[in-house]
């Protein structure tokens, strides 16, 4: 496979854009390339960006500011390829105008051109690099190539961990969690101060093996965006199930006794297919992370409508949706025993830009604690709705003429990529219950039929003898 074309011609807004997170800051704070800025954030965001950067530039750090890693979760760095200057590299991840053109094929793995890492999806996290420098710290990011395994992700970032001298701590956001355990089980990590987690898959999440079916709303709003050939089942197949990450991500064998996802004879026989090497891969995962310990810091959210089960059923997974997780990961897959756990009825990607969660972490770093967020999880709703993949199908089905679109809706559909459909959901009745309550209308029915019938027989008149 060739690499895309280089020539000038090729280069996108998307690439053009792609300033690194310290020059997007000072554009910010300083008002410069304010049109091609608020085009790109949109107004309502780059206004919110820019207060921020500004009361960034003028903060004083703490004494001996620990350094802050903030670690983005899955799909949350850009990835690309190195073009030499004066170009600007070629954005991949995620550029609407490369996908449109089918060069989502080369995100593939083993990867026949040279992807890199190039930064972080500046739209997600920006905002919380800026809440720690306005509250002392010193923030940075560490961005990785998220097709990857977690171990492979947790030694490179290990790596780095281990060369910093002075005090050090982590903010690590989904998939970023789990990259962050698996460095933390690696040699010389252990002076790292404090870890917090905000939507962390510990015990995975059934995001990752909807997108392997070719049923995750991000897929299926990639496929609308490729050429006409590229259906959402044929990126999983190609693509997505290439990547180690989504089968280290899947819930580990023995968390829901109705289905174990790592095994390759529970999945349907029919539709995208997992790979069963890279499936096998994930089986011992846990053991290769770091437990919770006193240094770690737990923030789940709650209250969204979550895949939080799944089962076969006719050749096909069939979902149910509760209100017991964040949107992606539900909550009994985000605890981790031996670390300090809050709570929060904020959505998944939300975690990494609400300002109230960037409060909370900034006093965790600072103290090991706060009182902004809930320390129970309250108001577990046993509403529930219930997909097949086949209804998933339904869903995202016609393609996006991206050229075409105006500006307002580009933003509206990326920002809103990884939304779920919408469902009502219901509290189920039990069985039980059930009959209970048709046994009990039967008897009304009966008393009443019986109370009329006497009533009828009282008005009518006595027979002569």
């Amino acid at each position: 496979m060739s690499p895309p074309d280089t020539h000038i011609d090729h280069v996108t807004p998307y690439d053009r854009f792609a300033w690194s997170d310290s020059v997007v800051e000072h554009l910010l704070a300083t008002g410069h390339h304010q049109r091609e800025l608020a085009a790109y954030f949109g107004e309502h965001e780059y206004e919110a960006l820019v207060r921020l950067a500004r009361e960034a530039e003028g903060a004083r750090p703490l004494p001996d500011a620990p350094r802050v890693f903030i670690v983005p979760g899955i799909m949350g760095s850009q990835l690309g390829l190195r073009r030499p200057e004066p170009l600007p590299n070629d954005v991949l991840w995620i550029d609407p105008v490369d996908i449109s053109h089918g060069n989502l094929r080369l995100l593939r793995l083993p990867s026949e051109v040279p992807i890199v890492s190039l930064g972080v999806v500046l739209f997600t996290y920006l905002r919380l690099k800026l809440h720690l420098r306005i509250a002392g710290f010193d923030p940075l990011f560490h961005d990785y190539d998220w097709r990857l395994g977690i171990d492979t992700l947790g030694k490179q970032f290990a790596e780095r961990l281990a060369a910093e001298r002075g005090r050090v701590m982590i903010v690590a956001h989904s998939m970023g969690a789990l990259v962050s355990r698996a460095a933390l089980a690696c040699p010389r990590t252990a002076h790292i101060e404090r870890v917090v987690l905000l939507g962390a898959p510990n015990s995975g999440s059934y995001a990752p093996l909807q997108a392997l079916r070719g049923v995750y709303a991000v897929v299926r709003k990639l496929a609308r965006l490729a050429s006409p050939e590229q259906s959402a089942e044929a990126l999983a197949s190609d693509v997505f199930s290439t990547f180690p990450s989504l089968y280290h991500l899947l819930p580990p064998a023995g968390f829901d006794d109705a289905l174990n996802v790592l095994d390759i004879n529970a999945w349907p026989s029919s539709g995208p297919q997992p790979d069963a090497a890279l499936l096998a891969s994930a089986q011992d995962l846990v053991t290769r992370l770091a437990p919770g310990d006193e240094r770690f810091v737990n923030v789940i959210g709650v209250g969204q409508e979550t895949v939080t089960r799944v089962r076969k059923r006719r050749n096909e997974f069939e979902y149910t949706i509760t209100r017991q997780g964040d949107g992606t990961v539900p909550v009994a897959c985000a605890a981790l025993p031996g670390a300090r756990a809050y709570y929060t009825k904020v959505a998944h990607t939300d975690l990494a830009r609400a300002t109230e969660v960037a409060h909370a972490v900034a006093e965790v770093l600072r103290t090991g604690e706060t009182n902004r967020l809930e320390t129970s999880c309250t108001g577990r709703s046993r509403a529930e709705a219930r997909i097949t993949e086949r209804e998933l199908r339904r869903t995202h089905t016609e393609k996006v003429d991206w050229v075409h679109m105006e500006p307002d809706a580009r933003q509206i559909f990326l920002r809103n990529l990884n939304e779920p459909p919408q469902f009502k959901l219901r509290v189920p009745v039990k069985k039980a219950t059930a009959t209970r309550a048709a046994g009990a209308r039967a008897n009304r029915n009966s008393r009443s039929a019986s109370a009329t019938r006497r009533a009828t027989n009282k008005r009518k008149p006595a027979r002569k003898k």
